[in-house]
């Protein structure tokens, strides 16, 4: 039952990146004085558009959805998809996995600038600690955004003018 697209079954041994998916999102408006993401992203296809606000706690009065926020919904979610992959293989049902990602934003001691930590806690009813632990392990090398957070990922930043 494993998707011919999405499936590790299909080795993959080129000598570079094979995108498999490509999106874009756009961030526009908001407020640039606190150095914080705010304002209207948008996704070229139109499937998310939703506004920016400040946390609370960073001296927001908005309630609504930041980039941490985004972050650990996206980081929970593909740990989950590859978790639940990992389960059928082993012929055990993922239907209970819970994946809780958190996601905080402060101070990185190195330079005073800002660093991101994220941690994930996975819930499994009914699944003992000695299965569910070499499927978290095969979890975390399949997954990219865990994989981005031990190793980073190839990012660049230009100029449109």
């Amino acid at each position: 039952m494993n998707d011919p697209i999405l499936s590790t079954d299909h080795d993959y041994s080129g000598s570079a990146f094979k995108p498999l998916y490509t999106t874009r999102v756009a961030v526009t408006g908001g407020s640039s004085a606190h150095g914080r993401a705010t304002g209207q992203a948008r996704s070229a296809d139109g499937a998310l558009s939703l506004e920016l606000r400040m946390p609370e706690e960073l001296g927001g009065d908005n309630p609504g959805p930041n980039p941490e926020q985004l972050f650990a919904a996206g980081y929970a979610a593909c740990f989950h998809g590859a978790l639940s992959l990992l389960a059928r293989r082993h012929l055990l049902d993922p239907e209970s996995i819970t994946v809780d990602a958190t996601v905080a934003f402060g101070r990185d001691p190195a330079d005073g600038g800002y660093q991101l930590r994220a941690d994930l806690v996975v819930t499994w009813p009914g699944v003992e600690r000695e299965t569910v632990g070499p499927l978290l392990a095969q979890a975390t090398a399949l997954c990219p955004y865990a994989k981005m957070t031990r190793q980073g990922i190839p990012a660049s930043i230009s100029f449109a003018p």
